[in-house]
């Protein structure tokens, strides 16, 4: 009897065992299957160091990359352990093997357009690194490929991700804590490209007058201009009036490194302050309302004042749900169906307005005088 019950007991044990396996197993397959697998087209854009960190930690399949640059590749290939395999000369030929779920652009802003011409009739997603185009023509055929192939076309913002502007749009359009918007100030920027030392592939069409639009004034304006147009329900403003400025010619011959856009909205005023010559790295976001003051000071700080009080409170917001937390989380949410982006932070509604910003804040410093959105 008692062999009997040691019988059982092992038996028992092993059953449990096998069940172990076998769940951590299910789960580790589900998990691998929740992964995306994503392309990207090029490399020389230096927020690609973002995925390939995500890439290293096992949260995202790259299964292809777009890249013609021999140091770019060897570069890659070393600090990732990426194989010879997924790499192809260009996006095409990888879209003629491969079949991811999104494209992701990492290269010139002015080549965003031929991505999407590439990966729209394959009926692939794309999402680039803001701003959306160098132009409006640009913008619109961008567009219009993507609702022709049924695709969705994002752009990703760093400060999309901060707790801090979710917080404050939750409690501007939301909770309404402060009244109408009065005025809007966004500072974006740091103290250059060169001087905090970006990569030599980067620093050659950043600044690029034609392959980055321009020099700060797109860097870093689209910022602000993405944060505000969001803030309006999508609405664009009335008018754009711009100062350019080159502060280090010598550094920057090409482009400008210093930009002041105002914008001007039927009861509200934008105001971006984008530039290489800030002192330090900034990325905040001032909203005054009839009632009360905001501001997301970084990712996760959030500085307030109401119109009774004479002090202001900071305070931390809460954490995101993935899908709001950062790009891997958002776009896998979009390509499920699980979030509609039209008119969020990374949508076409809201960043086809930036560009038409941007476009007209260089003409209006250009000409020397305000210039009126159509």
């Amino acid at each position: 009897m008692i062999k009997l019950l040691k019988y059982a007991q092992r038996a028992v044990y092993s059953l449990l065992f096998f069940t172990v396996l076998l769940t951590g197993s299910s789960f580790r397959k589900v998990y691998g299957q929740e992964k995306l697998n994503v392309a990207l087209a090029g490399l020389s854009h230096d927020h690609v160091n973002l995925i390939m960190n995500d890439y290293s930690k096992g949260l995202v399949h790259i299964i292809g990359i777009a890249e013609s640059n021999k140091d770019l590749i060897e570069k890659f290939k070393k600090r990732a352990k990426l194989p010879d395999s997924i790499f192809y000369n260009t996006l095409d030929d990888l879209l003629k093997h491969k079949k991811p779920d999104a494209v992701l652009a990492f290269n010139a802003i002015e080549d965003h357009l031929s991505v999407v011409e590439t990966a729209a009739p394959y009926h692939v997603s794309v999402m680039v690194e803001k701003p959306l185009a160098v132009s409006v023509k640009h913008a619109e055929r961008m567009i219009q490929l993507a609702k022709q192939y049924n695709i969705h076309l994002l752009t990703n913002y760093e400060t999309t991700w901060y707790a801090s502007n979710q917080e404050l749009y939750q409690k501007i359009k939301k909770d309404q804590s402060i009244g109408h918007i009065r005025k809007m100030v966004a500072h974006d920027g740091h103290k250059g490209p060169k001087e905090i030392g970006v990569s030599k592939e980067f620093l050659a069409w950043l600044t690029d007058p034609v392959k980055n639009g321009g020099g700060a004034v797109i860097d870093f304006g689209c910022y602000g201009a993405n944060l505000m147009t969001w803030m309006m329900d999508g609405k664009a403003p009335l008018s754009v009036t711009a100062v350019l400025k080159q502060i280090k010619k010598d550094v920057y011959p090409k482009v400008d490194d210093d930009a002041t856009i105002l914008l001007e909205y039927p009861d509200a005023t934008g105001i971006i302050e984008a530039s290489w010559n800030w002192p330090f790295n900034i990325k905040d976001f001032e909203v005054f309302g009839q009632t009360g003051y905001l501001q997301a000071v970084d990712p996760g700080n959030v500085r307030s004042r109401e119109h009774n009080r004479d002090t202001y409170q900071t305070t931390q917001p809460a954490a995101l749900a993935p899908s709001a937390s950062g790009y891997l989380g958002y776009l896998s949410a979009v390509l499920k169906g699980q979030i509609n982006p039209a008119n969020d932070l990374s949508s076409t509604e809201n960043n086809l307005i930036v560009v038409k910003i941007l476009e007209a804040a260089k003409e209006s410093a250009k000409k020397g005088q305000k210039v009126y959105l159509k």
